[in-house]
């Protein structure tokens, strides 16, 4: 099949940008996406042209490291898929798309369909992590956790971090990231010793990277490769509000939110 590509190239952050259009012939439905991108970038090189930079690593929806708006959805048309894990089956011939990077203030373009998102990093850390002595490894059933909040806590861990709830937020917002990296370790025995000065920590840098606010839209749900759910955002709330309002005297440089 033949497709007409829409893409946003853009050299830089200070760069403003424009679309170009380009056309992919013989495409095979068996193809991924980011596979007829390659095909297509090829031919750029082979005409002397610079080829369309996207970020990719493992293609498997594992690393989180993909991800671009295609046709006004992060991801593409299907649900619960990366783009390296979107086939060209997904498209008719004749389709006109349109790829755009993630739109965030916190998310600064690289260079065309690549941003940077090492503000989600910063987010990790300054709290995703535990408190534990170094040593052997404990024996695996030494700490006894409830099935229910095994199962939740998995749920949570499942993000990648690729950024696509950020891209489908009207606000740009990343509380469905933050939740899913606070919840998973509140939920284990071993996040407890941190867990109030966690929850302060993680949503002071989340604000600090000038990410938007949530307004429960829902948007970032639906866009989620891994399925999180939002009430993960509502555990975290829950946690902020207790942590502000039973430990109002926690030291530290969050002091001020801590009692707000």
């Amino acid at each position: 099949m033949n497709l007409s590509l829409k893409v946003w190239r853009q050299r830089n952050a200070q760069d403003p940008g424009r679309f170009e259009t380009y056309r992919a012939t013989d495409v095979s439905h068996e193809m991924s996406f980011l596979e007829m991108l390659d095909v297509v970038n090829e031919g750029l090189i082979l005409g002397g042209q610079d080829p369309i930079v996207f970020e990719h690593d493992c293609r498997e929806g594992i690393c989180g490291s993909c991800g671009f708006v295609i046709n006004g959805r992060p991801h593409g048309p299907w649900q619960g898929t990366t783009v390296c894990q979107l086939h060209m089956r997904a498209f008719n011939d004749g389709d006109h798309l349109i790829l755009e990077p993630w739109r965030a203030a916190a998310f600064p373009v690289v260079k065309d369909l690549m941003v940077d998102r090492s503000a989600f990093d910063r987010i990790i850390q300054a709290g995703g992590y535990i408190d534990a002595p170094t040593g052997s490894a404990p024996d695996a059933n030494a700490i006894l956790v409830p099935k229910e909040k095994t199962e939740l806590a998995f749920d949570a861990a499942a993000c990648i971090g690729c950024g696509a709830c950020v891209a489908a937020c009207p606000n740009a917002s990343p509380m469905l990231f933050t939740a899913a990296k606070i919840s998973h370790l509140a939920l284990l025995p071993q996040g407890q010793p941190r867990r109030s000065r966690r929850v302060l920590d993680m949503v002071g840098q989340m604000d600090a990277e000038g990410f938007g606010g949530c307004t429960n839209h829902g948007e970032c749900e639906g866009a989620c490769p891994k399925r999180i759910r939002m009430h993960f955002i509502a555990r975290m709330n829950r946690d902020l509000l207790t942590t502000s309002l039973w430990r109002p005297k926690l030291e530290g440089p969050l002091h001020a939110l801590a009692e707000a």
